[in-house]
């Protein structure tokens, strides 16, 4: 009797000894992103120059070319921008402070809870953004590629993209006469260009996502939204951006607390949407307004 309680007791030890290293598990990955931009359809009828598309080109890279960290667990993870001080005389960068309304805030997500909530400031109101994890239909393909020490395995999945997602935006394209329905041009003929920025600009209903994920970091976890395959996913190709994992640290010495935010108005996407396009529309009617008294 006292050999099966040793037993036991060693086999509790055992049990509470691996269930305290997963708790323990933790690593960090840095992403280089970036997202390129067709600067072809912008300034139409030749009203923007070669130079003014290279000099809004280049506004833009601090947007569109960024580094990422991702702090991940087990069943958690967080994702956010590295912190970088301005470029001298970038003078607060209101481009950077209106963008970032787009692009997102810090971000967690939860595997077991089934949920992603995204830290969002917009217009000085700061929201926390909650909702289910996204549903990412994977496909596992056997082709493989090497990142750093890491053998990868690529997925691809189609996603549907958010109607707001500022990085899958991109300028409308005009129809021509033959394309344009019966009727169409008479009516066309009559209207006036939009005031309406949301009106210039159309995002994809759906975009095709490739993955490559390394089975020897066996988490679910991987850069933004991105999850649920078996293996961290090390880089992301989702229409125009690409994430890029160029560093990861197992077990850091110095562990970051993977924490739940919980400071915000608590909306689901949908409804920040809904509250983006109202202060657009709201901006529209204010600035909009005066430039089309100054043009009468």
């Amino acid at each position: 009797m006292k050999h099966v309680i040793t037993k036991f007791c060693i086999a509790l030890i055992l049990l509470m000894s691996v269930d305290a290293a997963a708790q323990d598990f933790q690593g960090q990955a840095i992403y280089q992103t970036k997202t390129t931009v067709d600067m072809s359809s912008w300034g139409r009828g030749g009203q923007m120059s070669e130079q003014q598309k290279k000099m809004i080109a280049e506004r833009m890279k601090s947007m569109l070319e960024k580094t990422y960290v991702l702090n991940f667990n087990r069943s958690e993870s967080t994702y956010k921008e590295e912190e970088k001080l301005d470029a001298p005389g970038a003078g607060g960068s209101p481009w950077r402070g209106m963008m970032s309304s787009f692009t997102g805030g810090p971000q967690y997500k939860n595997i077991k809870d089934n949920v992603i909530l995204q830290e969002q400031e917009f217009f000085g109101k700061q929201f926390l953004v909650r909702d289910s994890l996204p549903k990412l239909e994977w496909k596992l393909e056997n082709e493989t590629k090497q990142i750093g020490q890491y053998t990868c395995f690529k997925a691809t999945t189609t996603k549907t993209v958010d109607e707001m997602d500022f990085m899958s935006m991109r300028r409308k394209e005009k129809k021509s006469n033959d394309e344009k329905k019966e009727g169409e041009t008479t009516a066309d003929s009559t209207k006036t260009e939009s005031d309406n920025p949301l009106d210039e600009v159309e995002v994809p209903k759906f975009i095709i996502v490739t993955a490559w994920y390394t089975p020897q970091i066996p988490v679910s976890a991987g850069p933004a939204e991105y999850h649920g395959l078996p293996g961290l996913i090390l880089e992301v190709q989702a229409d125009r951006t690409v994430m890029l994992c160029t560093k990861i640290v197992m077990n850091p010495q110095d562990k970051e607390d993977i924490k739940k935010p919980d400071t915000g108005e608590v909306v689901t996407r949908k409804e920040y949407n809904t509250i983006m396009k109202e202060k657009i529309e709201e901006m529209r009617q204010m600035y909009g307004g005066r430039g089309r008294d100054r043009r009468n």
